[in-house]
């Protein structure tokens, strides 16, 4: 497999250099085998232009922060760095362009006419990095409030409100937050009427309960039909990503389990791996195994979330209190293997926290063999409710192509019939050694969004059962020295295991110096962790990407010309959770 990814990654350098000349470009190792290539500023965009046909999707787009960086070895001189993370899925095959950008210069032209999910990708950046995109129709606050000073993923920017000034929020400073938040149409390229309408501009959030959190989005309305939308995202931002770069590679495993809230254990999976590799860790077999199952009971859960609420934002109120109840006996098996229940934060680097209990085998064959006829029961109860049907078939369609312009994966990206899984095609953590199908829908719209995840639970089940019938015998966690915390079994035989234990639970490891990234099948979509090693305890950059920050950028695509009832259907059939998109 390592020397397929390696000839593949040559094919694409070498492509490039015959396009454009070696000279144009540096290429950059990184500790996962991706192939990295700074590119010079005023050729960025035609690099990007050839390589769309080849990769469709763009799947990530982020800032870096060089100015206090150490150990840059053999990258270019750059005050700050933008990252291009694009995605191939007929090549199986990642690249990352950079391009460096040194002050007072640091400005790039937008690509959105390349990439229309660019969008918000590029309005974070300058938000959260102050990196002006050239071009950008709307380079607006995203993630932060609008009046908010400074660009707070900046190094010299504070990390922790003891280092600011205390809140506070007088009449007068609370007047001028409510004025910056009015909905001004113009901004966006709206009319207030035409010849014929005069437009009603309608606040559907933030705490509408169909939008499922904090979450606004502006409404321009011609009666009940949607003539275009604006969401407005950030009221659930807590700076995930500036607290990772504050903690030790260890200590940041329990924020990552409050990213998708209903992910639990498998939010931490990217983040680990990620860890993993930049270290060179090898996780022994029967805690993959442990992950693999703990990650799919989670994936059931989630779903189950969905299926209940989505039939309950349809009209529906009987099933979700049918599947809550699935989800509570699934909790219970949840804490008794791991103490916790929604945020265990129980995978570590290296492994998992413990070792299973005794007695877990029942409970989970127990629950995996009553879920199949209770799903029966559900599709009789929700998914062949007539009223339903009419209400999601044909709501909120896209077709692939769009799916991939605008960064769609998951459920969301196979409705439309691209028969694409990480957990199969890129396997990764031991998915290679399951058995399942991958569920295609056919039409891309609310209905068979729906259908796909619930077929997701049944294949779910279906790798549990094999965990549960397979698990191998074998530590829990890797003996590696970087592993936290580190073994303990010869802690009091002598002083250096001490010192080392001391050390890896006080301070955390010290992970060598390198970047890395690593996707995982999250129960939403794609989800990755992007980590830079400085070479100290603790990450110089943290990026997540999230599936569902791509996925409500669609939401004026899918929605302009329908009704607002059906507008409800399609924010219930896009399952997001707003911390998965704010961080």
């Amino acid at each position: 497999m390592q020397a397929t990814e390696t000839l593949q990654q040559t094919d694409i350098i070498a492509e490039l250099y015959e396009r454009f000349g070696e000279d144009c470009f540096q290429v950059q190792c990184c500790a996962d085998g991706i192939a990295t290539l700074w590119v010079d500023k005023p050729q960025f965009q035609y690099v990007l232009r050839f390589l769309k046909p080849k990769f469709p999707m763009l799947h990530d787009l982020f800032g870096i922060d060089e100015r206090v960086r150490i150990n840059r070895e053999g990258q270019p001189a750059a005050d700050f760095t933008v990252v291009y993370h694009l995605l191939s899925f007929t090549r199986n095959e990642d690249v990352r362009i950079k391009v460096a950008l040194i002050e007072p210069d640091i400005q790039l032209p937008t690509i959105i006419d390349i990439w229309p999910n660019a969008n918000w990708y590029e309005r974070e950046v300058w938000d959260m990095f102050g990196i002006d995109f050239s071009g950008h129709p709307n380079l607006y606050r995203i993630l932060m409030p609008p009046t908010w000073e400074g660009h707070p993923l900046r190094k010299d920017h504070p990390a922790r409100a003891t280092e600011m000034e205390p809140f506070s929020l007088d009449d007068h400073k609370q007047d001028i937050e409510q004025e910056a938040l009015r909905f001004r149409p113009e901004e966006w390229g709206m009319e207030r009427k035409n010849d014929d309408t005069e437009y009603m501009f309608l606040n559907l959030g933030p705490n509408h309960p169909s939008v499922h959190g904090v979450f606004r989005i502006a409404l321009q309305l011609d009666g009940e039909v949607v003539v275009d939308a604006v969401p407005d995202i950030g009221y659930h931002h807590r700076g995930a990503e500036k607290m990772g770069e504050r903690q030790t590679w260890h200590s940041f495993i329990p924020y990552t389990d409050r990213i998708d809230y209903l992910g639990g254990v498998m939010n931490n999976l990217a983040y680990v791996m990620s860890v993993e590799k930049l270290a060179s860790i090898k996780v022994p077999d029967r805690a993959k195994v442990i992950r693999i199952m703990m990650s799919e009971l989670f994936r059931i859960s989630s779903h189950l979330v969905f299926y209940g609420t989505f039939a309950q934002d349809v009209g529906q109120m009987s099933p979700v209190f049918y599947m809550f109840a699935d989800r509570e006996r699934l909790f219970g098996i949840v804490e008794a293997i791991t103490g916790g229940r929604m945020h265990p934060a129980w995978f570590r680097i290296g492994g998992v926290a413990q070792d299973l209990p005794i007695g877990w085998e029942k409970m989970v064959r127990d629950f995996i063999d009553a879920m199949p006829a209770r799903l029966d029961h559900y599709d009789k109860m929700a998914m062949q409710n007539k009223i339903l049907q009419k209400r999601a078939k044909g709501i909120g369609c896209y077709t692939q192509q769009e799916a991939i312009d605008w960064g769609i994966t998951g459920p969301g990206l196979r409705a439309t019939g691209m028969d694409w899984d990480l957990r199969r095609d890129r396997p990764y953590g031991g998915y290679d050694q399951f058995d399942f199908e991958v569920p295609v829908g056919n039409n891309g719209d609310s209905y068979d969004r729906t259908v796909v995840r619930i077929e997701e639970i049944r294949q779910s089940l279906k790798i549990v059962r094999q965990c549960l019938d397979n698990m191998p015998e074998g530590p829990y966690k890797s003996d590696h020295r970087l592993t936290t915390p580190p073994p303990k079994e010869r802690t009091m035989q002598d002083i250096e295991t001490l010192i080392h234990h001391f050390l890896n639970v006080s301070w955390g490891p010290a992970i060598p110096v390198g970047e890395a990234t690593q996707l995982i099948e999250a129960t939403k979509g794609h989800n990755s962790y992007h980590l830079i090693s400085d070479g100290g305890t603790m990450s110089y950059r943290t990026r997540i990407r999230t599936p569902s920050f791509p996925h409500l950028q669609q939401i004026p695509l899918i929605s302009r010309g329908l009704l607002i009832a059906d507008l409800i259907t399609i924010i219930a059939s896009i399952d997001f959770v707003m911390a998965d998109v704010d961080r």
